[in-house]
């Protein structure tokens, strides 16, 4: 249910149908509903914005509403992050950049892309989730388009490196209302920047920083970074299974690891201190790329658990390129025909929330596969799912995982001995099809409903005026009105 005016979020799971809505927003009231039917229809549709669907015009007019701004889209389902980050030890922040990609639109403001000649926008949002990996909820974004180059091949205005620093930043303002949360800011290879680092350093480490390493930095002893790293004992291995990704297979990775503490920078009244961790694999199948990760932290490593330890939360940034997959295939922004830059603004806030969702509920599905599915679902979904895979329902309360996998199954999940757990695309595409059939199933039961509700009155007026015409038993008229009512009750029962 789409709640309005509640300041705090329930304790129970949303159903299924709140999957794709705000979390408890209290924004403007029928702008509220508005968003809320949006929402919803993006789901139920594979392609986005469906104009034989959805009330057209009421979306465009919410989101061509200059009134509020992508901001204020976000700020409900923030809350609601900032009340889950509060119930853990340990926060895992993860950014990264993602383009969009709306080349051959007439769309008002755009950029150029990675080519010149492309036009789109930028997206840089700031993904909250525990270190078990399970989606915490957005916490801000970025979003913006590039200025085209000059004359001279510079770009104008202002370098699009800040939003790292500025990222970090915005974190430590969220402390008072955390005060039993650590957080980690985690990056990908565009975030080493010395400048992010001692700025970090600069406010004295409100927040943990982990980035994986792109440069090979000169050291203050003339020596180089890795090299320095590479030199150092073995401080044991690692294993674990890496997923499978287009074209390649999941496979089982084994690394050895190397920690060193040094100096980065002399800049600063102590100089940079940071702690490189290098994890290198050890005999990679053939034809396939070894892998390798050098990652910089602000935390010291003293044991193999603690690199373990990061190895894994460095692991954990997979989780917001499933939402950027959700994102983009699932909920097809970048198909989005929309005038101007504050229209595909206000849209992105509202489909990030969605694309979380789905994200939430799949991993939900893998770390707590024994919750009641009625937690995420309602009675008339887990129904249509075990209908529509010819499976009787169970005679105790189906679990979370169950009605995932089946509802997967009807997205093409083929839930074979070795499949192991559905992911977000089944999910997505079972839930289309979940939605339409509870729509269909619904809006028959309220057709036989309102029908029974017109037969009965018109029997029981029928039997008033019979009853009236034969005034000489006092309680005939009565008597009829309350049989006709129970006879047709019963008929449509």
């Amino acid at each position: 249910m789409f709640i309005t005016g509640q300041s705090t979020p329930p304790m129970r799971y949303t159903k299924a149908e709140c999957l794709v809505a705000f979390e408890q927003s209290d924004w403007f009231g029928r702008l509220d509903k508005r968003a809320h039917l949006i929402a919803r229809t993006v789901l139920q549709r594979d392609d986005g914005f469906d104009a034989r669907r959805l009330a057209v015009a009421g979306a465009y007019r919410l989101l061509s509403n200059d009134s509020f701004d992508w901001r204020d889209v976000l700020e409900p389902h923030v809350r609601c992050t900032m009340q889950r980050m509060a119930q853990e030890k340990l926060v895992l922040c993860l950014q990264v950049t993602t383009e969009l990609n709306f080349n051959g639109q007439t769309i008002e403001s755009l950029g150029p892309l990675g080519y010149e000649a492309q036009r789109g926008m930028y997206l840089h949002p700031t993904y909250a989730v525990s270190t078990q990996r399970e989606s915490l909820g957005l916490l801000d974004a970025w979003m913006w388009a590039r200025e085209p180059k000059n004359a001279q091949g510079i770009r104008p205005g202002v370098t699009e490196s800040v939003r790292w620093v500025e990222g970090y930043e915005r974190l430590p303002k969220r402390a008072p209302d955390l005060p039993g949360t650590r957080l980690m800011q985690v990056g990908d290879r565009e975030s080493d920047m010395l400048g992010l680092m001692l700025r970090a350093q600069a406010l004295d480490w409100p927040v943990d920083l982990l980035v994986r390493s792109q440069h090979d930095r000169l050291l203050p002893d003339a020596t180089r970074l890795w090299a320095r790293v590479q030199a150092c004992d073995s401080l044991g291995e690692i294993e674990f299974t890496m997923g499978a990704r287009p074209g390649h297979k999941a496979r089982v990775v084994k690394q050895e690891l190397r920690v060193k503490r040094m100096c980065l920078s002399t800049e600063g009244d102590s100089g940079l201190m940071m702690t490189c961790l290098i994890a290198n694999e050890m005999g990679a199948p053939k034809g396939e790329e070894r892998v390798c990760w050098r990652l910089l932290t602000n935390r010291e490593i003293g044991t193999l658990a603690e690199a373990i330890e990061l190895i894994d939360w460095y692991r954990a940034r997979w989780e917001i390129e499933i939402c950027f997959h959700v994102l983009k295939n699932g909920c097809r922004v970048e198909a989005l025909q929309l005038a101007s830059m504050p229209r595909i603004e206000r849209a992105l806030a509202l489909f990030m929330v969605v694309s979380r969702r789905i994200a939430h509920l799949m991993r939900k599905g893998r770390t707590c596969p024994d919750l009641p599915a009625e937690l995420f679902f309602d009675e008339d979904e887990i129904k249509v799912a075990y209908v529509l895979t010819k499976k009787a329902l169970p005679t105790k309360p189906p679990t979370l995982n169950d009605v995932v996998r089946r509802l997967a199954m009807l997205g093409g999940f083929l839930a074979r001995k070795g499949d192991g757990e559905p992911g977000v695309k089944t999910i997505w595409i079972g839930l289309q099809r979940i939605m339409d059939c509870v729509a269909g199933l619904r809006f028959v039961r309220d057709s036989e409903a309102e029908s029974f509700s017109s037969v009965t009155e018109q029997r029981v007026k029928k039997a008033s005026d019979l009853g009236a015409k034969h005034s000489h038993s006092s309680g005939y008229g009565a008597h009829l009105q309350r049989r006709a009512g129970v006879f047709w009750r019963d008929e449509w029962a």
